[in-house]
């Protein structure tokens, strides 16, 4: 009798093959955490290998502690204690602590943050400044630093064809020299120096790989350079080497992971995990059609023994509003006709940009709950902060309610100095204690400080705050205006501009992706209001068009509502991303924004990037486990402008008798 009998055949071949170079090829939902824990329990119960000889190492501390908590009830928990369980960058933070003595730091060392690197690099780039030209952005070069980092090199090792790489050299040296003067490791390094120590002073390696005789790691597709390194350092004397991964579900080139690691993995045995435990046939078989169409992957075909289940569904939009609200009421209906709670579902996108007029949509969707009628639905954001809680959004909806209601303290102050215009954080202090002891709001006394009129106040404030604050409040005069003459979008559009919004965003960005990330978000503002008014008009209600609806009605009210009902144990709609959306699972999925130029993104178009934009969208299809539904908008807005879209290319790989095409109004 198998020793295993709840496991497949598959299964407990990768869990009794415990020498040797093994590669586990584990499909997705194919039961791979579960395949670990029971080896890991083998080589415990069945093999007697101490706990002390196991390393495994993953990518997240919460992978590692389920990880734990799986073996622990098959083993118990006195014995899964032992075992050496964490990610990478624990692991080397552990082996610093008591090595790092060789390499010129001393054991106590400080781990610096990213936002603590990038104080030291300011110091160290003033210092850089003999270069010629415009020096290349900050966050770039740490971006580049880190690159080169992960790949195990050394400043030393950057190739020199521009100044700009000059640059990025001097800083990389003067960083670490800063650092080490510090006594200080910064995240990436923890990985590097863990491999110059091993590489440099090979005596200090012996312990270890005599110690750790069975070494596995869990998403191995997800490798850089550097943890492909230090893995082949610390398996090279017993050889007994695990790797478990899905080179189908390799989507973080961006940051670093090399494919060509699970591609090129020499292995004594190579198991493949097909059976899949969450979806239906029919997804399964829409996702290895898709993916079938990469060049470089093991090739394999996940199944199921599940019914075959329904069709996937598809449908074309007018417009991302029409898209977002037929989204809506698809998942009511899920809701009402199948009972499947809200936490099941899922809105998916390639970008957090397109999870705006969701979010929206979600919020002003009326749907009955019980015997009542209730007015928005509620939702939790995965992998970025909600639309309305972005700083960029909050400072523009901070302007628009003080033009509203001048008495609102709290619009005021975020704004008053948002952009910087000269009100210092003691002048503030002035105002705001002189508030507090005289009867007139904060809005009157600045406009008392504006006035020709002397005051006592003028004294105590510094001539630069003087002129800043009689901008300011000309600035909100003039505004309310604008949005009594003017459209809201173009009202809007005027204060952007007026307040040079887009020069504030550039120097604030750490990268120029998010720079552009932001900038979107503000443009979106304008589009928002733009659709407000073209469905007041479409619903006859021209008359009730004003600032003061378009912010109670539209965006705060529905928004306050929805914020009180959300906590981590409620029912809610998910939002998330195509990479956040990893790991995770839904009885229905509804990946949205299936449009040529977004996935793919356009950017992969021109790279070598398209065979992972197609493992990104195999990702997002198998998180779905009994209905899938992909959706598109013929037009869509984009930096204010109405952009006509094409279906993605990945659309036409999905065979076309497991697809049921309906229109948007079709529900």
């Amino acid at each position: 009798m198998s020793p295993f009998p709840h496991l497949n055949s598959d299964q407990r071949q990768a869990v009794i093959a415990t020498e040797g170079r093994v590669l586990i090829l584990a499909g997705a939902g194919s039961g791979k955490t579960s395949v670990l824990a029971y080896r890991i329990a083998y080589l415990l119960q069945s093999l007697k290998i101490e706990p002390e000889a196991i390393l495994g190492l993953t990518f997240t501390n919460k992978a590692a502690q389920e990880m734990r908590e799986r073996v622990a009830r098959i083993v118990g928990v006195k014995l899964a204690k032992k075992l050496t369980l964490s990610t990478f960058h624990s692991f080397c933070m552990q082996l610093l602590r008591k090595e790092i003595h060789h390499l010129g730091y001393t054991n106590n060392f400080t781990l610096y943050t990213e936002k603590e690197v990038r104080r030291i690099a300011l110091q160290v780039t003033k210092n850089l400044l003999e270069h010629e030209g415009e020096l290349p952005s900050l966050e770039e070069a740490l971006k580049k630093i880190t690159q080169i980092k992960n790949k195990g090199l050394n400043s030393t090792d950057l190739e020199i064809i521009t100044w700009h790489d000059q640059f990025c050299q001097d800083l990389y040296t003067r960083l670490e020299s800063c650092l080490c003067a510090y006594n200080a490791v910064d995240f990436d390094s923890l990985l590097s120096l863990s491999v110059t120590l091993f590489e440099k002073y090979k005596m200090q390696m012996l312990p270890y790989q005599k110690r750790y005789r069975y070494i596995m790691i869990d998403e191995y597709q997800d490798t850089n350079p550097i943890q492909y390194r230090l893995a082949e350092l610390l398996s090279a004397r017993h050889q007994n080497l695990c790797v478990v991964g899905d080179d189908d579900q390799s989507i973080y080139g961006w940051r670093g992971a090399e494919i060509k690691n699970i591609l090129g993995f020499e292995s004594k045995t190579t198991i493949k995990l097909e059976q899949n435990y969450r979806s239906t046939p029919t997804i399964l078989q829409a996702a290895n059609a898709v993916i079938a169409h990469n060049q470089n992957r093991h090739n394999k075909q996940l199944w199921s023994n599940a019914e075959q289940g329904e069709l996937i569904h598809l449908f074309h939009a007018p417009t991302e509003l029409e898209e977002a609200q037929s989204v809506i009421q698809r998942m009511i209906k899920l809701k009402r006709d199948k009972k499947i709670p809200w936490k099941e579902m899922a809105i998916l996108y390639r970008s957090n940009l397109l999870a705006r007029s969701f979010e929206l949509a979600l919020m002003q969707a009326v749907w009955q709950k019980q015997d009542n009628w209730v007015r928005g639905i509620p939702y939790q954001v995965f992998g970025g902060t909600e639309f309305y809680e972005r700083a960029e959004i909050k400072d523009l909806l901070a302007y628009l309610r003080l033009i509203v209601n001048t008495l609102d303290q709290e619009a005021l102050l975020r704004v008053i100095n948002t952009p910087r215009r000269g009100i210092s954080d003691q002048t503030l202090k002035i105002l705001t204690e002189f508030n507090r002891k005289s009867d007139i709001s904060l809005w009157d006394l600045l406009e008392q400080i504006a006035s020709p009129l002397s005051s006592e106040l003028k004294q105590h404030l510094p001539h630069k705050a003087l002129n800043a604050i009689c901008c300011f409040t000309n600035l909100i005069t003039t505004a309310r205006d604008q949005f009594s003459n003017l459209s809201l979008p173009e009202a809007l559009t005027w204060l952007i501009e007026t307040i040079d919004y887009k020069k504030a965003i550039a120097d604030e960005a750490k990268s120029e992706k998010m720079r552009d990330f932001r900038w979107e978000n503000v443009m979106y503002c304008v589009d928002m209001m733009t659709i407000y008014e073209e469905e007041k008009r479409l619903n006859k209600q021209q008359e009730e068009i004003s600032l003061s609806d378009f912010l109670s009605t539209a965006l705060l009210d529905q928004r306050e509502e929805f914020t009180h009902t959300k906590k981590a144990d409620d029912d809610h709609v998910n939002l998330i991303t195509f990479h956040s959306a990893k790991g995770l699972e839904f009885t229905a999925c509804f990946l949205v924004g299936i449009e040529d130029h977004i996935i793919p993104h356009e950017k992969s178009l021109f790279e070598t990037g398209l065979e992972e934009e197609r493992r990104l969208m195999y990702v997002a299809m198998t998180r779905a486990k009994e209905y899938l539904c992909l959706s598109m908008a013929r037009q869509r807005k984009k930096m204010g402008k109405d952009l006509t879209t094409n279906p993605s290319r990945f659309l036409l790989e999905i065979p076309k008798q497991l697809v049921k095409i309906s229109s948007w109004q079709t529900i």
